[in-house]
């Protein structure tokens, strides 16, 4: 025993860890969900180091000494069973020690499944020059082994088979660009293909025109203003799509609208192609958030809507104050209310003696010629704020 801790106090750490000293086979396996894997470890000759002191881990926990075989004075196998989907991108993982835990050497285990068909294949044009596409993985989608996605393309009839090159990294992995070199009135294939070390699966083919498919960012320089005095609207003005304006298109715009304590938005979906649109029968005196998005449709001719881009940013404003809501009362109270009932009376009978002869008159048919009157008058005189105002 003294002369082991010995030479392990003579070879360096650096000796130990590599494969000068170990070696484990096979290294850096990928395997299937669910397989079993025995691995040998096998010394260097003349460290007098014994098979039988050495002991496995695996993801950093050991492994049961029942799974160990003793195959010669300086080899040590180890058997595993059922081994699950590892998340390993580097580093061993499997690892033979020592007797006093030092490390003599290491495998990387990938342990996952082969690629399923991609699928939800989309792509999309912000400028006819140019295309973006994404995609979801298939089926169970992790295949916790490295898996290679390919997007290749080629003109529907003709045209040799090209492979996109610009590949985003991170949450929008799964996407690819096409900043060039792309032809109109002519429809193109599209499809993915993953493979890994387990094996390979291609997506269904897309067949798209790039015209078809082009959308916008969201529309700029949103802003939202008071109309006047008019306590219940507010006008929503923006800027067209920057992309397109060499482009022959027609825009279509929605708008959206809610209160600011409010989750639920109301569309307003016949804006048609103007950068302007005023909301009527809002609430007075309540802040709105307004998004607008664009729709480009009838590019260069084409009959096909375009895609709806994403909603601009929200931009905010208040309706005014009504009088009433300014007197800091939202509903009348009961002597509000009579008070108000008086000075309607008041005004119904002195509509009667002016219209009418004596109290005979006096019927729920002249009432309701009053109510009419009533009405007129205050049209007429909103008409002339209005005015006013515009």
């Amino acid at each position: 025993m003294f002369s082991f801790m010995f030479l392990l106090m003579l070879v360096p750490h650096e000796l130990l860890s590599s494969t000068h000293v170990a070696v484990i086979s096979p290294q850096d396996p990928v395997l299937p969900i669910g397989s079993s894997l025995t691995a040998t470890c096998t010394l260097a000759p003349g460290l007098g180091l014994q098979a039988g002191s050495l002991f496995w881990t695996l993801n950093g926990l050991s492994v049961c000494s029942s799974s160990y075989s003793v195959l010669s004075p300086d080899t040590l196998s180890v058997t595993l069973h059922n081994l699950n989907g590892s998340q390993q991108q580097s580093g061993d993982n499997l690892v033979c020690h020592g007797a006093d835990g030092h490390v003599l050497a290491g495998s990387c285990l990938y342990v996952g499944r082969p690629p399923e068909k991609p699928v939800n294949l989309t792509c999309w044009s912000r400028n006819t020059k140019d295309l973006s596409c994404r995609w979801s993985p298939g089926g169970r989608g992790e295949t916790h082994v490295r898996t290679k996605y390919t997007l290749k393309y080629k003109l529907r009839w003709y045209g040799r088979e090209k492979e996109c090159e610009i590949y985003s990294t991170g949450k929008q992995r799964y996407s690819c660009y096409i900043p060039r070199n792309l032809a109109l009135f002519t429809p193109y294939e599209i499809w993915v293909e993953a493979a890994n070390q387990l094996g390979s699966a291609t997506s269904d083919i897309t067949t798209l025109d790039i015209l078809d498919v082009v959308t916008t960012d969201p529309p700029a320089n949103v802003q939202v203003s008071r109309v006047g005095v008019l306590e219940d609207q507010l006008t929503v003005r923006w800027a067209s799509p920057p992309e397109l304006k060499d482009v022959l298109f027609q825009a279509k715009y929605q708008i959206r609208y809610r209160l600011e304590d409010s989750s639920e938005w109301k569309v307003v979906d016949d804006v048609g192609n103007q950068t302007s649109c005023r909301l009527a029968g809002l609430r007075p005196g309540t802040v709105y958030f307004v998004q607008v998005r664009c729709n480009p449709v009838g590019i260069y001719g084409s009959r096909k809507p375009g895609i709806w881009s994403d909603w601009s940013h929200p931009a905010a404003a208040s309706t005014p104050i009504s009088e009433r809501l300014q007197s800091g009362s939202c509903d009348p109270k009961p002597g509000e209310q009579n008070s108000t009932l008086r000075r309607e009376l008041k005004q119904f009978f002195g509509w009667v003696r002016k219209h009418a002869s004596g109290c005979s008159g006096m019927s729920i048919k002249l009432y309701d010629q009053w109510r009419v009157w009533l009405q007129k008058t205050h049209k007429t005189r909103n008409k002339i704020l209005q005015d006013d105002n515009s």
